[in-house]
C-alpha cells in the first residue's frame, strides 16, 4: 500500500518501542534494526483494511521476525570465533527501551542478556515481552500462535531458567559504583592482592573478540585478578593491537556499572560488571570491533570527561 505521511509518522513513533523488544531478542543492535527495518516493508506491504490494531500487528509481525533471525543466529553461533556475547549499549541509547520496574532493569541488563541465550526463541520472546514490555499472556499467545495458558507456563519456566543463572543478587548502583572506583583504582595502580579482595571466590572473566582480538576465560577470584592486573599494565604488543593507548572510563551500559576503553575517541572495549553483596561476580568484555561501532557513536555524542587513567 502507498503510505501517507501520517502512516509514516505513526510508525516513527513505533520504531523506538520495536527497536527495544528487537534488540531485547536478539542482542545485536544492527539486527534489530534490520528486523525493524524489514516490518516497515512488511507494513508497506500488507493490506491496511485487514489491520485492525497497529501496533499489534507490528509488534507480532516483528516478534516473528526476530524468532526466525534467533533460530538461524543459533547455527552462526556454532562457527562463531570464541565466546558470543551480546551488543552492549551505553547509557542513554534509545535501544534501552523501558527500565521503569525491577524486571525491566533485569532484563535489560548484560548478564540476563547473555543468560537468555540459555532460553529457546519461544522462551525469550515470551519473556521479553512479559517482563520487559508487560504484555498481556492473552497478547503474547496471539502473536505467537499459543494458548494463554501456555504463555504463562513458557514465562514461568523462562524466568526460573534466568533465575538459575543468577546465584547472587546485585547491589544498587551507588554501591556498584563505588565498588567499581576501587576495583579500577587497584587495577590501575597493579595490585592483585586488592582485586582478589573485591572478587567472589568464584568470579569470572569471559570475552568477546569475534576472532579479531585475542580473548580468554578465566575462573576464580586470583585468576581473574592477576588476568586484569595483567590487562592494563604497559605493553607495546597491545598498544599496537587497539592502535593507540586507550583511557579507562567507568561508565554505564545495559542499566549496570562497565569500564570503557577509549583510543582517539573509538571504544575498544566495554567491559560488563556483575557486581553483588560479596563482590564483582563476573566481567564480560565486549571487545569486538565489529559490535562496537554503536558505542562508539554514542560516546562520541557526549561529554565523558577525563579517564580514571590510561592503560597500556
Amino acid at each position: 500500500m502507498a503510505l501517507s505521511v501520517s502512516d509514516v509518522d505513526r510508525f516513527e513513533a513505533a520504531r523506538p518501542r520495536l527497536e527495544a523488544i528487537a534488540y531485547r531478542l536478539l542482542g545485536s543492535a544492527g539486527e534489530a534494526e534490520d528486523a525493524v527495518q524489514e516490518t516497515f516493508l512488511r507494513w508497506q506491504a500488507a493490506d491496511a483494511e485487514r489491520i485492525e490494531v497497529l501496533e499489534a500487528w507490528l509488534t507480532k509481525v516483528l516478534t516473528n521476525l526476530c524468532l526466525n533471525q534467533l533460530a538461524s543466529a543459533r547455527a552462526r553461533r556454532e562457527t562463531y570465533v570464541g565466546r558470543w556475547l551480546p551488543e552492549p549499549l551505553l547509557a542513554g541509547d534509545p535501544m534501552l527501551g523501558p527500565a521503569d520496574t525491577a524486571e525491566q532493569r533485569e532484563s535489560l541488563s548484560y548478564a540476563v542478556l547473555t543468560l537468555m541465550e540459555r532460553l529457546t526463541p519461544n522462551e525469550r520472546a515470551v519473556y521479553v515481552l512479559r517482563a520487559a514490555f508487560d504484555y498481556p499472556h492473552r497478547e503474547i499467545a496471539a502473536i505467537l500462535g499459543l494458548t494463554e495458558a501456555a504463555s504463562q507456563q513458557i514465562f514461568h519456566r523462562a524466568k526460573k531458567h534466568v533465575a538459575d543463572g543468577r546465584t547472587r543478587a546485585e547491589v544498587d548502583g551507588a554501591a556498584a559504583r563505588r565498588i567499581v572506583e576501587e576495583f579500577l583504582t587497584a587495577a590501575g595502580n597493579g595490585e592483585t592482592e586488592a582485586l582478589v579482595r573485591l572478587l567472589t571466590e568464584d568470579a569470572f572473566g569471559i570475552g568477546d573478540g569475534g576472532g579479531k582480538i585475542p580473548t580468554r576465560e578465566f575462573v576464580g577470584a586470583i585468576a581473574v585478578a592477576t588476568f586484569l592486573r595483567g590487562l592494563f599494565s604497559p605493553g607495546k604488543a597491545k598498544r599496537d593491537l587497539v592502535g593507540g593507548r586507550p583511557g579507562i572510563h567507568l561508565s554505564t551500559a545495559n542499566g549496570g556499572p562497565a569500564v570503557v576503553a577509549v583510543v582517539d575517541g573509538r571504544v575498544i572495549g566495554v567491559m560488563c560488571l556483575e557486581v553483588t553483596a560479596e563482590g564483582i561476580a563476573a566481567f564480560r568484555n565486549q571487545v569486538n570491533p565489529s559490535k562496537l561501532e554503536r558505542a562508539t557513536a554514542r560516546w562520541a555524542a557526549g561529554d565523558h570527561g577525563e579517564p580514571l587513567f590510561t592503560a597500556f
